[in-house]
């Protein structure tokens, strides 16, 4: 890195390495932990200027690649487009791409996913790290390589790998290298196996089943399903009883009878509530989800499909997405994947169009134990075992290495610390064949093939949508969902086990092995539905329960979004109105908030004659406010402040008196619907608690509430100026645009995490396509694609996605022998 280059653009920041200090883990995905970790790297003052040298790199390159030539050009949005003559080519040129732009995205969520975070940042990321460990994703990792390493797949990944190492030898650096101090360990086939179980895990894996248990003991169980409830009653799953959709194509329709009802669960006393709200910063916030929709050419004005889809994960600089077209004589790809993965995940090639949202299947379990005095066994079946034990090294940037020691049962990790013992299984910890699936996707010719792919996409759970060319549209659930066997017979798996007893168990699974999946719901069995004419998800409820003969879920999103994707769809179809792209924006982009009709207690409270003047005129604004969380709306403002102090008043003095924080809080339906004689009031008038969170909410406006101080309007405080970057130096971070939506409106934003609409994607197959990325698709701080894409995406614009090879050539390698290894 050449020292004292000076920045261009008129950027300049001054930061220092040794003021880098760790922070808290606020990185998750998928949500959740698909994201790069927000939040550790911050704390700055004056920097040299040696760490410009990386800042940009616009020479057109010709380089070597040992799998033949291949080109890539880079359009006006800074989208690579790569073009080659085999896919071994073209992978190793989109490894070098990625890396060009997203280089310490990559390493950085890498490290966190290793447990090597604090090898850098010091010992504030130790917790993290421990956790990671001792879950061990980096084994499960290597379970898939093994898996995949042999197959078309795996060469496919190994070139990709070899050209992320070709653009770290060649250089320069992104900035935060310099800052950090450090360079990066060359990239593996291991490393993208890991980024899918990053992926997985922030959007699959969550504690809820410890903290509802540990509610239970000290609530009971019916307070707990009144707060909590597993089924929100709504009548806008994503398969009606009256759509012709089946509830698997080879289900059968029954009762599931025994397990319908959640049970009772294994006493939890042995972890305390801290330490669940340790763990529980490690999962996926709650609320993170996903729409999509499909459209058959039945309703559209061309007469072909529409395939929507715009993913609800954290918002970050850069973009949790990378997007990119991929062009060889198997196939013509275009969208976005995350960095450390070769493939399009969501996108469009030749054949057809496809998007994901989170299913919301429970494929988490956790298992309590008999163990010995010493602490050295388990007792499993009558039987003493000996744990699985190692001693696992973490090194520590300043300081001595950590050895930890990490313990396995038959049922997967020991998440255990100061003698308190759960273990968890999670599929994403056996060997998967998900990055096989998504590399298939590519080379589809039509809904046959992409089904036949799919049935290879073991995790995450994630709701498909699909149309093709021909008009032939899909909808099903992927992933392994295990059926839980207590002495041979099927149970729910909403409660904490007894894993000495061997309940609960999964056949056919192998932790950080090989599984069979012999003991999960079959592919044939999954939610689907074949050629539907329109059908919409939200992360809502999947199926009527009484249609479905197996446990799937737990809980699902309260269903506001889900209800309003319908009521758009079917109101458009029943009145005969053909669906069009323009119609599928206005969909992404609406901001009808369905909560305040859940509060249609709220304005007879607030202008009732005991409530003050101020409170009364606000009353009077969301009276004839139309629900809409629009930037230039007043009413919106309001609704969004008077909730926060709400939902505080409502549940600050129940939990507090159980030692619990808000992340313990029911969701808002709950809060919402809640009547004057629930048990949450305890005696209180929910007319008085209403006027007293608005009052509380017109002092945060007039004072210094953090988010919504000097607000006059909804804009000012729901603005793109939240996302940073995980140094948290603001300059780095993206400028202020204000926007509209919340986290329960279908444009969806939530500036608290912040998280939102990751990527909006409208495609017909075979036609026209146009997304958006909130931010740009370099994470390089002087490209100006960094954030060039950020006011179009809060203004609700799109830009084309077409499969056009366009932009200058950026880099053109030539063949350079045979391909290399997969080390």
């Amino acid at each position: 890195m050449d020292s004292g280059d000076t920045p261009t653009g008129g950027r300049s920041i001054s930061v220092s390495r040794r003021d880098l200090v760790s922070a808290v883990l606020a990185g998750g995905v998928a949500g959740g932990v698909l994201s790069p970790v927000s939040g550790y790297l911050r704390g700055f003052a004056p920097l040299s200027g040696t760490v410009w040298g990386a800042a940009g790199d616009d020479r057109i390159r010709q380089l070597s690649s040992p799998y033949g030539a291949a080109t890539v050009r880079f359009d006006d949005e800074g989208v690579p487009h790569v073009d080659a003559d085999s896919e071994v080519a073209a992978y190793y040129a989109v490894g070098y791409a990625q890396a060009a732009d997203r280089l310490f995205q990559l390493d950085l969520q890498r490290r966190v996913m290793r447990g090597r975070l604090s090898e850098v940042v010091g010992p504030d990321a130790l917790e993290s790290d421990e956790f990671n460990v001792r879950m061990g994703f980096l084994d499960a990792a290597r379970a898939n390589w093994e898996r995949l390493r042999g197959e078309p797949v795996g060469e496919a990944v190994t070139a990709f790998a070899e050209g992320v190492n070709a653009r770290i030898d060649d250089g320069p650096l992104p900035m935060e290298f310099g800052l950090l101090a450090y360079e990066p360990d060359p990239w593996t086939p291991v490393d993208t196996m890991l980024m899918e179980k990053q992926i997985s895990w922030g959007l699959t894996g969550s504690f809820r089943t410890l903290r509802l248990a540990l509610l239970e003991e000290r609530l009971g169980a019916d307070i707990v399903e009144e707060l909590y409830p597993s089924r929100i009653p709504h009548d806008a799953p994503i398969l009606r009883k009256d759509d012709g959709s089946s509830p698997g194509r080879d289900a059968v329709s029954r009762s599931p009878g025994a397990i319908d009802d959640r049970e009772s669960g294994t006493d939890v006393s042995g972890l305390s509530s801290a330490e669940v709200a340790r763990l529980s910063r490690f999962e996926s916030p709650p609320g993170v989800g996903s729409n999509s929709w499909v459209v058959s050419g039945e309703h559209t004005d061309s007469g072909r499909p529409i395939v929507a889809n715009d993913p609800h994960l954290d918002l970050s600089v850069p973009p949790l997405w990378y997007e990119q077209h991929v062009e060889t004589p198997d196939a013509s790809v275009r969208g976005v994947t995350f960095p450390g993965v070769p493939f399009v995940i969501i996108g469009a090639n030749h054949a057809g169009a496809w998007g994901f949202t989170n299913a919301g299947a429970d494929v988490i379990d956790f298992y309590t134990y008999e163990v010995d005095d010493d602490g050295d066994r388990y007792r499993y079946r009558g039987e003493w075992r000996e744990f699985d034990r190692e001693a696992r090294q973490i090194p520590v940037e300043g300081e001595r290495d950590r050895t930890i020691e990490v313990n396995r049962t038959v049922h997967g990790p020991m998440i255990d610390r100061e003698g308190r013992s759960v273990a968890v299984a999670w599929t994403g910890l056996a060997a998967t064949r998900t990055t096989r699936a998504i590399f298939e996707y590519a080379r589809s010719g039509g809904i046959d093939d992409f089904l036949e792919a799919t049935r290879r996409f073991d995790l995450p759970t994630q709701c498909l949508v699909y149309a093709d060319r021909d008009g032939r549209t899909l909808f099903q659930v992927t992933g392994k969902v295990p059926i839980r066997r207590t002495d041979g017979e099927p149970v729910r798996g909403d409660r904490v086990f007894d894993g000495s007893a061997g309940e609960g168990e999964w056949d056919g699974f192998e932790p950080y092995g090989q599984p069979t999946w012999e003991g999960f719901i079959p592919f044939e069995e999954m939610p689907a539905a074949i050629d539907p004419t329109h059908l919409g998800t939200a992360n809502q409820r999947v199926i009527d329960d009484d249609r479905y003969p197996h446990y799937f879920a737990a809980s699902y999103a309260d269903g506001y979004r889900g209800r309003r994707v319908w009521d758009l769809l079917d109101e458009r179809i029943e009145e005969n109105r053909p669906v069009d792209r323009q119609f599928v924006r206005s969909m992404q982009l609406d901001v009808r908030d369905y909560r305040i009709d859940d509060a249609d207690f709220l304005v007879p409270a607030l202008t009732h004659a005991e409530a003050s003047s101020r409170v009364r005129n606000a009353g009077e604004t969301l009276s004839e406010w139309d629900g809409r969380m629009d930037r230039d709306s007043r009413g919106a403002l309001l609704f969004a402040a008077w909730l926060d102090g709400y939902r505080e008043i409502v549940f600050e003095p129940l939990f507090s008196d159980l030692g619990l924080g808000a992340e313990y809080y029911p969701g808002d339906w709950a809060l919402l619907n809640a009547g004057p004689d629930s048990s949450l009031f305890d005696g209180r008038d929910r007319a008085e608690l209403a006027r007293e969170a608005m009052e509380r909410a017109l002092d945060g406006i007039d004072g210094d509430n953090p988010r919504f101080g000097g607000a006059d309007r909804y804009g000012d405080a729901t603005h793109t100026g939240v996302l940073t970057h995980p140094f948290g130096v603001g300059a780095l971070g993206y400028p202020r645009h204000e926007t509209d939506g919340s986290p329960r409106t279908l444009m969806n934003f939530r500036p608290a995490r912040p998280a939102g609409s990751s990527w909006r994607m409208i495609c017909e197959p075979d036609g026209d396509c146009e997304a958006i990325l909130p931010g740009g698709n370099s994470g390089n701080y002087f490209s100006p694609h960094y954030d060039d894409q950020l006011r179009r995406w809060a203004d609700g614009e799109y830009k084309p996605m077409d499969r056009e090879l366009r932009g200058d050539v950026r880099f053109r390698f030539i063949s350079a022998g045979d391909g290399g290894d997969d080390e």
